[in-house]
């Protein structure tokens, strides 16, 4: 029986699988292998050994695992015993020297690397999208907003940009951790490789080279969990850009301003007894979702203080932990996606809303030109009561500016006309966007 949302509503089937108990199941096996085989190389243990070991990995199955476990109770030794009955007497040699956590946590950075391969993909996707909309909406101009409150002429564009270049950075983020994430260790029972004594180094190493994964340069009985809450907290990172942006999406979807929707199925309902609602429901998941994530930082935090050579706090939170900010995140970025790559735009409204304070909002496009004329601070205090006595009285802009001696003393109707209209107040919007678009294709 499903219980928890992941296993029916949230997640995308190849994400899901990197966390399945099969999968989990395998790299384990992967990292006693890859172990046998270090081990062979050094002479520590025979090479048939090794062989026979790496030939019956398939054999072992889930079932027989928990079988095991549950005769013994100690989940590592189940898989331990589970391949040693596979193997023969080869079977004697699958493990030696290692702790679990040699075992678990390297399995774990190879789990964490066929994840982020899939997060780095969504997060390209992400960004190239990004950067389409900001490309075919760099001339769409439209009112910005501080405090909620319209202000100067902005563009959906410059908007878009901006996003494309956050998860720009977030690549860059992603690339720069994955050093120390995707690392694995051999150390034996409290870190000192004893064990392994005196091939303990060059064991380490050969493992992690046939593993693809780095080595760590010291640890104890398990990888410290820094570099892990430094994953999540990127992962937090993401999942806030992604808030960011619904946030956006779904305050632009408001009815009274109308400038953004998500796209609405031709079958689709959007309440049980308000058949007319179009609700942004697919944004508003994001946002949801994006608390749990962000939940995620403290446990990932504490799980890093433990005591003396380990305990074992982190590994039941861990076994929670990964799978879901790893799965969310996915689901997160998947989401957001579809809702950008469907998403449509009202130039009527967006032009309506440019229009909506009938060109008080152009007042520091005015201001500006005044000012060297007037010098600053008295255009501000001209356009400032300019503009209250245009809101007051419900005045057009432009009106209120050609009624106003002093000021029509330095500007021209012409010259009011040009400065009121908004398409002539966007600066280098434009070139901002052609700018980030071309950085963010050109990276690697």
């Amino acid at each position: 029986m499903a219980i928890h949302p992941i296993e029916y509503r949230y997640g995308t089937p190849e994400m899901k699988k990197i966390w399945t108990e099969e999968v989990r199941l395998r790299k384990f096996l992967e990292v006693e292998a890859a172990l046998a085989r270090a081990e062979a190389d050094v002479g520590l243990i025979p090479k048939e050994a090794a062989n026979t070991i790496a030939a019956n990995l398939s054999k072992v199955k889930v079932s027989r695992v928990k079988e095991i476990e549950d005769e013994i109770g100690h989940d590592m030794m189940a898989v331990v015993l589970a391949l040693a009955e596979q193997c023969g007497d080869a079977g004697e040699w699958i493990h030696f020297g290692a702790t679990s956590n040699d075992i678990s946590d390297t399995a774990l950075a190879l789990q964490l690397r066929d994840g982020i391969d899939i997060l780095e993909r969504r997060l390209r996707g992400l960004k190239d999208i990004l950067v389409d909309l900001a490309l075919e909406h760099k001339h769409t101009v439209c009112v910005s907003r501080t405090h909620g409150q319209i202000g100067v002429p902005t563009t959906y564009g410059l908007r878009f940009a901006i996003w494309a270049s956050e998860v720009g950075r977030h690549l860059q983020r992603l690339n720069q951790l994955k050093p120390r994430i995707l690392v694995g260790q051999m150390s034996g029972a409290a870190g000192t490789g004893a064990a392994f004594s005196p091939f303990y180094m060059e064991i380490k190493d050969k493992t992690m080279q046939y593993l693809g994964l780095g080595a760590v340069d010291v640890s104890n009985q398990l990888i410290q969990r820094d570099r892990y809450a430094e994953f999540v907290m990127f992962l937090a990172n993401v999942a806030t850009t992604l808030d960011k942006i619904g946030i956006a999406l779904r305050t632009l979807q408001r009815s009274e301003i109308a400038e953004v929707e998500e796209s609405f199925g031709s079958r689709q309902v959007g309440s049980s007894t308000m058949p007319h609602k179009r609700n942004p429901i697919k944004s508003e998941q994001v946002c949801g979702l994006a608390r749990i994530i962000r939940s995620k930082v403290e446990p990932a935090l504490l799980n890093n203080t433990l005591w003396d050579e380990r305990d074992l706090t982190n590994s039941s939170c861990e076994r929670i932990l990964f799978p879901e900010v790893m799965i969310l995140t996915d689901h997160t970025i998947n989401t957001m996606i579809k809702v950008l790559q469907h998403l449509q735009l009202h130039p009527e409204n967006i032009r309506k809303n440019l229009d909506l304070l009938k060109g008080v909002n152009m007042s520091e496009a005015v201001m500006i030109e005044l000012a060297k004329r007037v010098g600053r601070q008295r255009a501000h205090d001209l356009l400032r009561t300019c503009a209250m006595n245009a809101r007051k009285t419900g005045k057009h802009m432009a009106d209120a500016l050609l009624e106003d001696k002093e000021i029509i003393k330095h500007l021209s109707p012409s010259e009011i006309e040009h400065l009121m209209n908004p398409e002539n107040y966007i600066g280098a919007a434009v070139e901002q966007v052609e700018l980030v678009a071309k950085k963010l294709r050109d990276e690697p």
